[in-house]
């Protein structure tokens, strides 16, 4: 099947709401965080793939599209073993990005690193590994380091990706662009807005698993 969609931003830029939508346009199904959750053998492949191993076809199998972390840190190699796919670049305000990942992402990993769950412990550590050392160079606490980071991975994916495969893409928007760039009929339902910060954060400290 392959991925015909890739999510190239960072966790917090709205990329649950960016699944269910690309689920709702008949992208089925769409790899998000959460499918982690529920495919705890998974996080031996996304290390796997972290040492640069090929473990793409066995990792997205049945799956149409992929949208954030860990994913979301592997969109240049991605962007190549899917040449077809549409590259989706979600775009949300630096400083609201990092307020919103420094009270939820950035501060369940944190908590997490000492949890007793080992599924959940492994979880976190392969989080750790690829997105706060890999991507943020272990300081998640910097905002001003982060926020550079976060722009350099925009620039970098706008540089990068032909402009007949770049979806810049606000969520708040809604449907037409998603739905013009993408070929797809505008469905009837609303575009979907879920996981905010709240929710995440009722999640986290009731369920002592953000991913839940």
């Amino acid at each position: 099947m392959g991925l015909k969609v890739i999510g190239a931003n960072f966790g917090r830029t709205a990329t649950m709401s960016l699944k269910q939508g690309l689920e709702i346009l008949g992208f089925e199904k769409c790899y998000h965080m959460s499918e982690v959750v529920v495919h705890p053998e998974h996080v031996k492949l996304w290390l796997d793939a972290w040492q640069g191993k090929d473990i793409w076809t066995t990792l997205f199998a049945g799956y149409q599209a992929a949208v954030d972390w860990p994913a979301a840190a592997f969109w240049p190699q991605l962007m190549h073993v899917y040449p077809e796919a549409k590259i989706v670049l979600s775009i949300r305000d630096a400083d609201k990005w990092f307020e919103s990942a420094r009270n939820t992402i950035f501060q369940s990993m944190d908590s997490n690193l000492l949890a007793k769950d080992e599924v959940l412990r492994t979880r976190i550590e392969m989080l750790k590994e690829i997105i706060v050392d890999g991507t943020f160079n272990g300081d998640l606490t910097d905002k001003d380091k982060c926020i550079k980071i976060y722009k350099e991975n925009i620039e970098r994916c706008r540089s990068e990706v032909p402009l007949d495969r770049l979806i810049e893409f606000d969520t708040f928007l809604g449907w037409e662009q998603l739905c013009k760039e993408l070929d797809c009929k505008i469905p009837e339902k609303p575009y979907p807005h879920v996981n905010k910060a709240a929710e995440f954060t009722h999640r986290w400290r009731n369920q002592k698993d953000p991913g839940k």
